[in-house]
């Protein structure tokens, strides 16, 4: 026998489904009718906030209305996520991230979010290599002259970051292990700060992102020896990478991805993740991610939860060898 409140149950919801579905999809036909707010979880003056900056201009002229960049730096990213898991998940925020987002649940004891399941993925951006860059003032010219030289200075030589668990810190970590040298960890608020102490040679070296580090090359600022892919790029082809000429088997990337809060609705990702994939399609836009070095990847939602998992098994294991916490922020 069928239960009466059952019944009665499934007919209304029945009722109501086409409604319910009608209304979502109104919702992101309309979405969106203000401006929307893109997190970035670091300071201003760095290449995520150039890439940020590129993507912002070309939605804004998409959707008649702006995607405000909000910089929101600190606690190694963790105060910029933790402000967008708060947020109301109605599409009018955006959060633009990075590595830290796959690696700080391995730094920190505690994180006031969870990386997968307070965040919808929305679509992988681009990814790009860092370059290994030193003060003009170093006697090396190559890095197996950085090398020789850590040796010969043990406890001595120091490297740079922009902060705790990015790319640029864990690529540090990961060339002082395979080398074999010793190298202090000097993390920085940002990639500007850090800057601020590798150009006059108050640090030894620091593996930062091609976007921020190039031009301070090509100016004549800083001496590049290295890219950190497993490849040559094509932003600046004379550098070899550290794989090829001291290290071997060395190969690391930055990403940089979108996502939003979670329970954000399907409909609206969906129209997120459309739109983002046709501005990084976009030539002219394109043509201003590649000026920065960047090479434009675009996903799907799936396929970059995908790729946060294999980030989250890549470093996990290495993080815990290392010993690396979260102490600091950027």
């Amino acid at each position: 026998m069928i239960n009466r409140r059952r019944l009665i149950a499934a007919s209304t919801a029945a009722i109501l489904a086409p409604a319910i579905i009608g209304r979502a999809q109104a919702q992101a036909q309309n979405w969106p009718n203000r401006f929307v707010r893109l997190v970035v979880p670091f300071p201003p003056g760095g290449g995520t906030d150039a890439i940020a900056r590129v993507l912002a201009g070309k939605l804004s002229d998409m959707w008649g209305h702006q995607l405000v960049v909000e910089n929101r730096g600190g606690a190694a990213t963790n105060i910029g996520t933790e402000a967008v898991v708060r947020a109301e998940p109605d599409g009018y925020t955006m959060l633009l991230h990075s590595m830290p987002l796959a690696v700080n649940k391995f730094l920190f004891a505690t994180l006031p979010y969870d990386p997968v399941a307070d965040l919808a993925p929305v679509s992988l951006l681009c990814d790009y290599p860092n370059i290994m860059a030193v003060p003009l003032s170093s006697p090396a010219n190559s890095v197996k002259d950085f090398i020789a030289y850590a040796k010969a200075n043990k406890g001595k030589i120091t490297f740079a970051s922009s902060g705790h668990g990015t790319s640029v810190h864990l690529s540090g970590e990961l060339f002082k292990r395979m080398a074999d040298i010793e190298m202090l960890h000097v993390p920085y608020r940002g990639a500007g700060p850090a800057f601020g102490d590798l150009i006059p040679g108050r640090v030894d070296v620091m593996f930062n992102n091609i976007g921020a580090v190039l031009p301070l090359i090509q100016g004549g600022k800083l001496r590049g020896l290295a890219v950190t892919t497993a490849k040559r790029t094509a932003a600046a082809p004379d550098l070899p990478p550290i794989a090829e000429v001291g290290v071997p088997g060395f190969d690391v990337s930055s990403w940089y991805a979108f996502l939003a809060p979670a329970k954000t609705p399907s409909e609206i990702i969906r129209k997120m993740h459309a739109d983002t994939v046709a501005a990084l399609n976009d030539p002219a836009t394109k043509q201003k991610l590649e000026t920065l070095g960047v090479v434009v990847r675009g996903s799907t939602p799936t396929e970059l939860a995908a790729f946060l998992k294999a980030e989250m098994d890549k470093w996990g294991p290495l993080i815990k060898a290392a010993g690396i916490s979260g102490t600091g922020g950027n």
